[in-house]
């Protein structure tokens, strides 16, 4: 499990490190981060006791750590709320995966736990924020073309999804590696044909 430990905190400092780095001369980033695949692959790999906690918890620093010295929010905002409700929600997929994950079954999960996180953040931004009206137009809106002088909310979908996948494959295919190189190699029997 060393790995995921290492990888959980190679992906959440990316995260904090793409977020220092601004959006001037990386806009391609937006919402290309570890978020869901995070949540997801903690809760399938990490020992049962911290498979949902640590995930979110890391997440947590680094959202306080962006609001903080980046985006310069308060600590905690109403905005987190429905982050962390979807994020719950796929660590439910990722611990229904738990000693069957393998990348097919992760990828699936991932792609829905894409559309979980699409609706559940974009609603609560219909919600929360006044740029929306309160009526089934103001929520079409809301999960389509988004508030004007910002990129359309299915943008931030496409970079959110490419994301998911990446970050996904990426955490399936080192825990493989330390899997294999895990498994220790069959002993080499010396032939008796001396050559």
């Amino acid at each position: 499990m060393f790995a995921a430990y290492i990888l959980l905190l190679v992906v959440v400092v990316y995260r904090v490190v793409s977020g220092f780095m601004g959006s001037a001369d990386l806009s391609w980033m937006h919402n290309f981060a570890p978020v869901s695949a995070v949540a997801l692959c903690g809760a399938a790999f990490l020992p049962r006791r911290g498979a949902v906690l640590l995930p979110l918890a890391m997440l947590l620093i680094s959202d306080v750590i962006l609001n903080v010295f980046v985006y310069h929010q308060p600590l905690l905002t109403f905005d987190i709320v429905p982050r962390y409700a979807a994020l719950i929600l796929i660590s439910a997929l990722g611990y229904a995966l738990r000693n069957r994950a393998h990348l097919p079954q992760l990828l699936g999960a991932s792609l829905a736990g894409s559309v979980i996180f699409f609706f559940v953040t974009n609603t609560g931004s219909w919600i929360t924020d006044p740029g929306y009206a309160k009526t089934l137009a103001g929520w079409t809106q809301a999960v389509t073309t988004g508030l004007p002088g910002y990129p359309s909310t299915w943008w931030f979908y496409r970079q959110t999804l490419l994301g998911d996948m990446f970050f996904t494959a990426l955490f399936v295919g080192c825990m493989a590696l330390q899997q294999r190189m895990a498994v220790p190699a069959p002993e080499k029997h010396e032939s008796l044909v001396p050559w």
